[in-house]
């Protein structure tokens, strides 16, 4: 363990101590052995004047001390209200955008470093004073020579030691849990831990953010539901962004939302709207939704748009996935519990012995009870956690890039629980899914994933022709069996190649007499499982 680790770890140690937050554990309703560990505390032994803070003071004040990583962690939980105490909730949405700023004199030096200009040459304004400042990096109001407004966000100095530190010990944590724990095995913390290391690593990176920011864009364009600023990327660094400033209340101010009688109901299904066509139609999501990010315009509070900014976190599911949990949301809400097991047996996250009967009966009996209330009720989030918790059991292993998904789907429901309490969202995002579902199967998605395998054709080809020649070679005769495998399965791809062309080109010619499209359907079908079947 590095020396830097040890310190961060007595560091880590001081902060708990001086905030007292053992005093937020063991006001916790625990086990009478786990509460008498409070007496072996040493720090617990001394009598030492009490910081006059509330409890959700002390606790946002810990995490702002301890750095991005805790911050963060802050910020998620920020958006639970339902989850939280109104006192702690309070406190931690502070979190979201008025962390204490750096000193704004090294901001500017650091803005000059990387765009190797004066500040008075790039704009001629920028305003001293940071408009926001958060765990990662602050934002300045400028205005360029040419005269757009925008705002500079810059990274805060010093971050990749301290993250260093605190994710060196998350490592330790998660490879103790899988050493000492089967359960925890099955979590894959380690995996879990490295996927966030490298998400906030990449926060770091402002080039990434940006080119985020301009695929979210260009993913919304024109749309009333999402507003997406511009990038001025001649301006963009690592360590520097400049985009387009925006105005508008941010998303957890109830009171000037109403103010300007904002139709609350559509705000939060739009918000709804907005996650899930970022997950199944673009497989592209903004994953760090807190309200510090999020904004509403103020141009038309009837029909309501959202403005997002800070893309630095952003997921992607594959198609199994998303296939995965559409189907599995559906089979849900329909009780239909022998379709959610046989759906987890299928993608393979539980083991193919499972007993289906078992299985089904398991998730039957920690689902049915969710049902006995309305259906506005119930919490996707929760239905994930207890769909995952149930399986479990069942030696199922957690697929690390849902994580992602599940602490976004979280911050969604909860802030739209927050801006309409009546908001049913399944009802909202029903529709979405099924028309998602429908178009999977369209004619139009079936000929582009033709167009895609047909595209293929040449280099198959290519790959057929240098394995032939391989095959003339004398030695041929001796190649391990894999690689005549892995040349009988290229064989086969290629004549599934051949027949989804014949079946397009029969296609194209029209119906054949009375027996119509049948041919060209058959053979295209064909080619389409050779090609499947051997990849």
């Amino acid at each position: 363990m590095k020396l830097l680790a040890i310190r961060r770890l007595f560091r880590i140690q001081r902060v708990v101590i001086r905030y007292r937050l053992d005093d937020l554990l063991f006001a916790l309703p625990l086990p009478w052995w786990l509460l008498s560990v409070r007496y072996a505390l040493p720090w617990r032994w001394f009598p030492r004047k009490k910081l006059e803070l509330s409890r959700g003071a002390a606790l946002r004040l810990a995490l702002q001390d301890l750095g991005p990583v805790f911050i963060k962690f802050g910020q998620i939980l920020s958006t639970r209200r339902d989850l939280l105490p109104p006192d702690i909730a309070d406190e931690l949405m502070l979190l979201q955008d008025r962390v204490p700023p750096f000193d704004p004199e090294l901001s500017v030096k650091l803005i000059e470093e990387q765009l190797g200009a004066k500040i008075s040459e790039v704009f001629s304004r920028f305003d001293i004073t940071p408009l926001a400042s958060a765990s990662v990096a602050q934002v300045h109001s400028a205005k360029l020579k040419t005269g757009e407004e925008v705002v500079v966000k810059v990274v805060r100095p010093g971050l990749k030691p301290i993250i260093g530190s605190d994710m060196a010990w998350l490592f330790v944590l998660a490879k103790t849990a899988e050493r000492l724990s089967a359960d925890a095995r099955l979590l894959h913390p380690v995996d879990v831990v490295s996927d966030y290391e490298k998400t906030i690593y990449d926060e770091l990176d402002l080039l990434r953010e940006a080119a985020n920011a301009s695929q979210l864009r260009r993913n919304f364009e024109g749309s009333p539901l999402l507003y997406v600023p511009q990038i001025y990327w001649d301006w963009c660094r690592p360590k520097v962004l400049v985009m387009e400033r925006i105005y508008g209340l941010q998303v957890t101010d109830l009171a000037a939302l109403a103010d300007q009688r904002t139709d609350m109901k559509m705000l939060a299904e739009r918000g709804v709207e907005i996650f899930f066509t970022q997950v199944f139609r673009d497989s592209f999501f903004h994953a760090d939704m807190h309200p510090g990010n999020i904004f509403v315009s103020t141009v038309s509070p009837w029909s309501p748009q959202y403005i997002a900014i800070d893309c630095g976190i952003v997921g992607s599911l594959t198609p199994e996935d998303q296939d995965y949990l559409a189907r599995n949301l559906f089979a849900f809400f329909k009780r239909d519990y022998r379709r959610v097991a046989q759906l987890h047996i299928d993608s393979g996250w539980v083991p193919a012995n499972t007993k289906l009967n078992e299985f089904e009966a398991a998730i039957r009996t920690v689902c049915e009870p969710i049902f006995e209330k309305p259906l506005k009720e119930i919490s996707f989030g929760q239905v994930l956690m207890r769909l995952f918790q149930t399986a479990r059991r069942f030696n199922m292993e957690v697929q690390p890039q849902l994580v992602l998904l599940q602490k976004t789907l979280l911050n969604i429901e909860g802030l739209g629980r927050q801006l309409y309490p009546d908001l049913d969202l399944w009802a909202t995002a029903q529709p979405f899914l099924e028309r998602w579902m429908r178009e999977r199967v369209s004619p139009k998605t079936l000929l582009r994933n033709l167009h895609s395998q047909v595209e293929q054709i040449p280099h198959l080809a290519g790959m057929t022709r240098d394995l032939l020649e391989r095959m003339s070679e004398p030695h041929a005769k001796n190649q391990p069996l894999i690689m005549r495998e892995s040349r009988d399965g290229w064989f086969l791809r290629l004549l599934g190649a051949g027949h989804l062309v014949a079946g397009a080109l029969l296609a194209s010619v029209g119906p054949l007499g009375s027996i119509g499209y049948w041919p060209a359907g058959v053979m295209m079908a064909v080619g389409l499982y050779l090609i499947v079947r051997r990849s």
